[in-house]
């Protein structure tokens, strides 16, 4: 087999479940944040306060996507980060709904609904990842991901 045969468009995601198996690995509240593009109402969901070391994964396929010496107290209710595990670990797509112009934030390997990123966040990025955290799950002194054997390696 060809690598042309198993090569998807980087935006595509690379986990995909039916509806009813997103339902049955899910809870309730992780289902409806970040299949159905949810919001848990402020200081109510896991992690906005946590100060453990460690690393924030997507709840549905467990992709690294945030380290915790990335958080910081934003004061809104939400894990905040000012940046991500890796460029590669999320995607940001427009989000126009409810009236407002914002960044919608997606796991980049599942398109989990994960939350919004705001340039109000504090150096070196200025960036204000505001996640769910039904959308995440906390590995207690979990280390950054190692890249991966499948980098570019200079090679045709």
């Amino acid at each position: 087999m060809s690598d042309d045969t198993v090569r998807q468009d980087d935006d595509a995601p690379k986990v995909r479940k039916t509806t009813a198996e997103w339902m049955k690995q899910l809870t309730p509240e992780q289902f409806y944040v970040t299949r159905q593009s949810g919001t848990e109402r402020p200081f109510t969901g896991p992690y906005w306060d946590n100060k453990l070391i460690g690393r924030y994964d997507c709840v549905c396929c467990g992709a690294p996507l945030f380290m915790s010496d990335t958080k910081f107290d934003a004061g809104c209710g939400w894990p905040s980060f000012f940046q991500a595990v890796s460029p590669d670990a999320v995607r940001e797509l427009e989000d126009n709904s409810h009236g407002m112009m914002r960044t919608e934030i997606r796991c980049r390997a599942c398109d989990a609904h994960l939350g919004h990123v705001f340039p109000d966040g504090p150096p070196p990025t200025g960036r204000r990842y505001c996640m769910n955290g039904h959308a995440m799950t906390f590995v207690h002194g979990g280390r950054p991901p190692v890249a991966s054997d499948n980098a570019e390696s200079g090679h045709d």
